[in-house]
């Protein structure tokens, strides 16, 4: 049997975590089951991550990392208000044609995260918001849009989309998902006509 760098075994740990969270909460997450998804020797998964909760960390990193990138991918470079819709859709796609365990293993590691004593949830939300507002302050440079409304556009594209993906993972309706979508950016244009003067 071929060896495996530790690096791509790492990966295959973390991303059958995230199966394994989606499927049996944090809870339910246990090394061995986490090891057998991956296909890989209890040991191996103990060499790689010292501890569970290390583990879990690295899925709360790759998660950060590709929500980042979702943002980022869908910076339209255009105005505020088409850069934040843009930002939006690109979120609600995501969850609607992505891999559905991300969102319900993120739900679940948030809720997970929030009771832990260094709350690493934070983390997650900090750089979405971070990222966030470099995107829409780059878009509103021109433009005179108060750095608290650029953060408050922030927020209520977070509220959107998580909303939608707790729907989504909820009642998984393709066709009903793809309506609320455009609720939710008309909800979000709406919100923009209001305070971007």
């Amino acid at each position: 049997m071929a060896r495996v760098p530790a690096a791509e075994r790492r990966n295959d740990l973390v991303n059958a975590a995230i199966h394994v969270i989606a499927s049996h909460g944090v809870e339910g997450a246990t090394t061995r089951r986490i090891a057998e998804e991956a296909n890989a020797p209890l040991a191996t998964l103990h060499y790689c991550f010292h501890t569970k909760e290390l583990l879990f960390e690295a899925v709360i990193e790759r998660l950060t990392e590709q929500y980042r990138e979702v943002l980022i991918e869908n910076d339209v470079h255009g105005d505020v208000a088409a850069t934040a819709r843009g930002v939006l859709r690109g979120l609600l796609n995501w969850y609607l044609e992505g891999d559905p365990d991300l969102a319900s293993a993120t739900i679940e590691l948030v809720s997970w995260a929030q009771r832990q004593k260094d709350h690493p949830a934070v983390s997650v939300y900090s750089e979405a918001f971070n990222v966030m507002r470099s995107i829409l302050a780059r878009a509103a440079s021109g433009q005179e849009v108060a750095p608290e409304t650029i953060d408050q556009i922030g927020y209520v594209v977070g509220a959107l989309s998580d909303g939608f993906a707790v729907n989504w993972l909820t009642y998984a309706d393709r066709s009903q998902a793809a309506e609320q979508a455009e609720t939710i950016v008309g909800v979000l244009d709406a919100w923009l006509a209001a305070n971007l003067a």
